[in-house]
């Protein structure tokens, strides 16, 4: 759509220098060619997620590599921690409960961000925990959890830390191997720039361990198929080699940069949205923000599903509702990626005069 600004978090916005690459002729993948451009991927996928272990890539949404930290890292019976604190947080669950693993929930109220206490007391009261799941970003609340304190806590502990970073890598500070993480889950829609359809996972030595012993069931997602492949710079099966032809080319970019040029960006705009929001009258939603994306409850009288709606359809500008009990009750933005302060700035005008017009109607009635 021409003139359409997207200002979700995932997908984001593809640069038109990525897409014009994604659409030149195909090559074939078990090609010298393919390997080349697969090992630089590789290898750079390791400088964003700040490890010097390996990085998988998996043909698949960003819930394959969830599914391939429980599959590969666990048995049938085994009791996990799940730290739920919005809608991702519940699909731990779910991929728990699908697998024969016992979760123990901690439940997190929505807004806020899990104490590290409460996740060190856990673990106390019961030893037998193998992994701790959490987010670095929470999505669906636009809450950023302290990895690093987390980190801390489970290191000293025979679990394992399993972080679902699909939103966060990128956007917001998470230093693997110094904070002592040991699976880092990801996916290709969000601060990585590019369509749907890679997932990534890192594994660190504690996990490398942990995966010789597992034996529940999986097939596509074993992830010593990928390990055997990564050796001669393969795939087990067949990858989403345009889309990773656009990776090789975006992390050329990121890497370019520099990490923390690209943190610094992603704060500089969550700053910025954040005080626009505030400036429309919108209340800040996360009491611990993301600088990956943020959510704020619109005004009172206004329904969140139908500003959504109109922005989308009748303005060109999308941007992301509420899920469960948000739904109709936040907005939420991204800043994250390719999206820069011209499209945020644009996005906003929309916003603003959208909203008056719906007062307006309001008023009205």
């Amino acid at each position: 759509m021409k003139n359409h600004i997207l200002l979700t978090p995932g997908p984001t916005p593809v640069p038109e220098s990525i897409r014009t690459l994604m659409a030149e002729p195909i090559i074939h993948h078990r090609t010298p060619q393919y390997q080349r451009i697969f090992e630089s991927a590789t290898k750079k996928l390791q400088t964003v997620f700040m490890t010097k272990q390996p990085v998988y890539t998996i043909t698949g949404s960003g819930t394959s590599a969830m599914e391939a930290a429980i599959v590969n890292f666990h048995c049938a019976g085994d009791e996990i921690l799940v730290v739920d604190g919005g809608k991702f947080g519940e699909r731990f669950t779910e991929l728990a409960h699908a697998f024969g693993l016992k979760p123990t929930v901690l439940k997190v109220t929505w807004s806020e961000a899990v104490k590290p206490a409460d996740v060190e007391a856990a673990l106390r009261a019961n030893p037998n925990l193998k992994s701790v799941c959490c987010q670095l970003t929470e999505t669906s609340t636009a809450v950023l959890h302290d990895i690093r304190a987390l980190a801390k806590i489970v290191s000293g502990t025979h679990a394992l830390l399993i972080v679902d970073a699909i939103s966060g890598l990128g956007a917001d500070r998470l230093e693997t191997d110094a904070w002592g993480v040991d699976l880092v889950v990801s996916g290709s829609q969000k601060a990585l720039m590019l369509p749907p359809g890679l997932a990534f996972i890192s594994v660190s030595e504690k996990a490398k361990q942990r995966m010789a012993s597992s034996t529940l069931p999986k097939y596509y997602l074993d992830l010593k198929l990928y390990a055997k492949g990564l050796k001669d710079w393969d795939t087990p099966w067949t990858p989403a080699l345009t889309i990773e032809i656009g990776l090789n080319r975006v992390l050329e970019t990121i890497e370019a940069q520099g990490m923390e040029k690209v943190f610094s960006q992603c704060e500089a705009l969550a700053k910025f949205t954040r005080s626009e929001l505030e400036a429309l009258g919108l209340k800040l939603y996360s009491k611990a923000p993301s600088n990956a994306l943020t959510a704020a409850y619109v005004p009172d009288g206004i329904d969140g599903e139908k500003l959504a709606k109109i922005l989308r359809d009748e303005k060109g500008v999308t941007v992301a509702g509420g899920q469960g009990p948000l739904k109709g009750k936040i907005i939420r933005i991204a800043h994250m990626g390719a999206i820069t302060r011209t499209d945020l700035e644009a996005g906003f005008a929309v916003i603003k005069k959208t909203l008056q017009e719906m007062r307006q109607t309001c008023s009205a009635c």
